[in-house]
């Protein structure tokens, strides 16, 4: 009994052994307590100025909508409506897409056109910040000297002429979205197939005598980009001498897939790989306001008709025997189907379909927002003479306006909620693959 008593004794922290009454053992645990709160509190103050301003506290940024799932990666229905397993975490280019939340308020201000990340504006790693060092002129060039002498030519810009002395701005730019792209093809598009067939390439055209291989997207500056071309392999002395039916009409500008395959390879291996996008949403509506508010026999007849056939409550006999009247409510049903009474468009199919970016390893990517510096520069890069630009006319209803953001806010207006989310679904791996920014501030 007794030897009970004296082990309670010493074990007890106010016991005699430990010569430390209670009272002392409170303060001490209190004291610890207090540091380790002052320690933990300024690690998040800490954290908050490395953050910066619009960021929560603790909250991984994760990405504005559900994201592609495994059995939909595999592919071949991308121009369905597809429900996306929800991911977090985001990519690590230095470019980061648009559609995280803390970058949406982002505006390029080199570039007012373009809806692109300000690269500026953002708080980098250091594995990040060294990507951003000045990467070399595309290495397909002819001649480098082109480069400098352009940047003395009256007819380029001076941006175009500020950023090739420099060789900062545009490599840069370029860099980043390469590195975005390659990054959104690895983590989306790793099961497809590596292999390159004709298929693959139909919608690249070929400029032998400068080495340029440029991939059409049609409403994105497609027509002029083919009259440059013209133009750079000799078949016309300007641009605005060349009607949009001669652009159009598959004799002049050769394409890619007419080649055998070690040609194509072989071209594709040493040529520059051109391909400029534009927002996607934008584009669509541009494509929508062309082909079926103008006129038009073969869109309203092979697409118009069917579409008025099965969307239209008690269509007019004129409606169904000319196709002429399709409305935009229309037009995103018929998009939206999954059973459509007629197949995609090359004007309004997803660009990454068009020119397959996740197999051709692009040197230049460039932006419809800001087409007349980027084209120019990537037309000195290759050394096309300095009085060769690209063209900005609009040749098809030159009295219309062209698309912008407002005019596809008012179009978007006619449909519900839920049809915009569905069509920026369509088109998600556009806005991801190109770095855009969510149209519409009620999308996820």
């Amino acid at each position: 009994m007794l030897w009970m008593k004296w082990k309670m004794v010493v074990d007890s922290p106010c016991g005699r052994r430990r010569r430390m009454p209670c009272p002392l053992w409170f303060l001490l645990l209190f004291a610890a307590g207090g540091l380790v709160l002052f320690i933990h509190q300024r690690n998040l103050s800490e954290m908050v100025l490395q953050q910066g301003p619009g960021v929560k506290l603790g909250i991984t940024p994760r990405q504005s909508r559900e994201t592609l799932s495994t059995e939909n990666r595999k592919r071949g229905k991308s121009d369905n409506y597809q429900d996306h397993q929800a991911t977090g975490g985001i990519l690590s280019s230095q470019i980061p897409p648009m559609q995280f939340p803390h970058f949406e308020e982002m505006r390029q201000t080199a570039t007012p056109g373009s809806q692109e990340q300000d690269m500026s504006t953002l708080n980098v790693s250091k594995r990040q910040r060294k990507l951003l060092k000045t990467s070399p002129p595309i290495s397909h060039t002819k001649n480098n000297s082109s480069t400098s002498s352009s940047s003395s030519s009256p007819s380029s810009s001076s941006s175009v002429s500020s950023s090739s002395a420099s060789g900062s701005f545009f490599p840069d730019m370029q860099e980043a979205r390469r590195k975005l792209m390659k990054e959104v093809c690895a983590k989306y598009k790793s099961s497809i197939s590596k292999t390159i067939t004709q298929h693959h390439v139909k919608n690249l055209f070929v400029e032998d005598k400068y080495k340029l291989l440029y991939c059409q997207v049609p409403k994105a500056g497609c027509s002029n980009w083919k009259r440059t071309l013209m133009v750079l392999a000799g078949q016309a002395r300007n641009a605005q001498s060349i009607k949009h039916d001669t652009v159009h009409d598959g004799q002049h500008v050769k394409r890619l897939d007419v080649f055998s395959h070690p040609e194509i390879m072989r071209r594709l291996e040493t040529y520059t790989k051109i391909i400029f996008v534009r927002e996607p949403l934008e584009r669509m509506v541009s494509a929508y306001r062309d082909k079926f508010e103008n006129p038009n026999i073969y869109y309203h007849s092979s697409f118009g008709i069917p579409i008025i056939s099965k969307y239209r409550a008690n269509p007019s006999s004129e409606a169904l025997k000319t196709g002429d009247g399709v409305t935009f409510k229309e037009f995103v049903q018929y998009l939206l189907d999954v059973h459509r009474p007629v197949g995609m468009d090359i004007h309004w199919e997803q660009m990454n379909q068009l020119c397959n970016p996740c197999l051709i390893n692009y040197d230049f990517i460039g932006k419809f927002e800001n087409m007349k510096e980027e084209s120019n520069f990537v037309l000195r890069l290759s050394g096309a003479p300095p009085n060769i630009t690209l063209p900005s006319f609009k040749d098809r209803n030159p009295n219309d306006m062209r698309t912008s953001v407002q005019i596809t806010e008012k179009y978007f207006s006619q449909v519900s909620m839920l049809e915009r989310q569905r069509v920026y679904d369509l088109y998600y791996m556009d806005y991801l693959m190109f770095n855009y920014s969510k149209p519409f501030k009620d999308l996820y």
